[in-house]
């Protein structure tokens, strides 16, 4: 088993109407990240990816799109959110086995003038129950889990403000991020409403953009040009009857947990650390609460304790535990997750300039909202 590292990020720019193919998003992102890297394409014999609602293109293409010499691994996804760091480490498995000695991740997709997930149908075997009945949006399933989980560990609206608050705040210093506009708590509670207990302020921003990683050995990653990042633990977990279709959580027995707490033991565990160790957290976000359940199920907040965790500035740059560096989904953008493992690359690395850490040895990473999803261990070269 050889040890792994990611070498190099990339991005497109993101737009709500980008007025490209996803095809040229995804090459755009990908050759960013082999540049990024200070690695050809003729190193590269591996590309992972994942889609929803076929909103993506295949990794074959993008392969024939780079002119990749051959491939040896090919991974596409067919999940959303849950699927950013699972396929990361699914590509590690593949470099640390020797099926592949370089592998390109990358999510691509026009999020916002082509298929929508937010407001797009999901068929499959529980549809014919849901929409007759008008449970119709993915934010309706997110927004049933968040006021359940409110009612039980007694959280508020100022703790789903918390997270959007401090998040935009480090929007604000992301040249990337679609939403900058500075956010207190009189703006939040002016936003509209969208479905109880989200107003628009909790919502992630739909765009059109791509990002990409690359995956290596880390002896080789030693040699390229930036600091490279161990790929040091990565996990997925699904409780009980997980759902018929993407859409279906209805048969799960507890909607005030979600994948966090089923999968912490096993994700510190196999990198040797505890949630104690972590110096930056950056958690999938595709709307507020899942922040607020997730760092409660990982361990880095007692349970029903988030909001007052975020309040208390734990999340500030010069705290104790800096989350979502980019702004996270809400305002950074929208690519399903595959932009929160690269930020905590770019971390990792010492990269992100005002935004920077002081603290960034160690990161934990999570994909994933509900009753399923996956996280990884990112670390530095120690």
């Amino acid at each position: 088993m050889r040890e792994v590292a990611i070498a190099g990020v990339g991005y497109t720019p993101l737009s709500r109407n980008s007025g490209r193919t996803v095809l040229s998003l995804a090459a755009e992102a990908t050759r960013n990240a082999l540049a990024d890297a200070g690695m050809s394409k003729d190193d590269v014999d591996g590309v992972a990816s994942f889609s929803v609602l076929n909103d993506s293109v295949s990794c074959e293409a993008v392969a024939t799109a780079l002119a990749l010499p051959r491939l040896r691994y090919v991974l596409d996804f067919q999940q959303g959110g849950q699927s950013p760091s699972i396929i990361t480490h699914q590509a590690a498995t593949a470099v640390a086995t020797g099926q592949a000695e370089a592998v390109l991740v990358f999510r691509a997709l026009n999020g916002r003038s082509g298929i929508r997930v937010g407001s797009g149908a999901f068929a499959g075997g529980a549809a014919q129950f849901r929409y007759p009945i008008g449970y119709n949006a993915y934010l309706m399933y997110i927004a049933m889990w968040a006021r359940r989980y409110m009612h039980e560990v007694g959280a508020t609206e100022a703790d789903l403000a918390a997270v959007a608050i401090a998040q935009r705040a480090y929007a604000e210093l992301n040249d990337r991020a679609i939403l900058r506009k500075p956010l207190d708590m009189d703006a939040y509670l002016n936003s509209p409403w969208i479905a109880d207990p989200f107003r628009a302020a909790d919502c992630t921003t739909e765009v059109d953009g791509a990002c990409a990683l690359l995956v290596t050995t880390l002896d080789r990653a030693r040699d390229l040009a930036h600091p490279p990042v161990r790929v040091a633990s990565g996990a997925y977990a699904a409780g009980p009857r997980p759902g018929l279709d993407i859409g279906d959580q209805l048969l799960t027995d507890d909607f005030t947990h979600n994948y966090g707490y089923l999968l912490r033991d096993e994700l510190f565990g196999r990198a040797g650390i505890g949630p104690g160790d972590v110096d930056v957290a950056e958690i999938y976000d595709c709307f507020t609460s899942t922040v607020l359940m997730t760092i409660e199920g990982l361990g880095l907040a007692e349970r029903g304790g988030a909001g007052e965790f975020i309040r208390s500035g734990a999340t500030a740059i010069d705290g104790s535990l800096p989350m979502n560096t980019h702004g996270g989904l809400l305002a950074e953008g929208y690519l399903h997750g595959m932009n929160t493992i690269t930020e905590a690359v770019l971390q990792v690395q010492g990269r992100c300039g005002e935004r920077q850490a002081p603290r960034h040895e160690v990161a934990v990473v999570t994909s994933g909202a509900l009753n399923d999803g996956s996280a990884l261990i990112l670390t530095a070269d120690r």
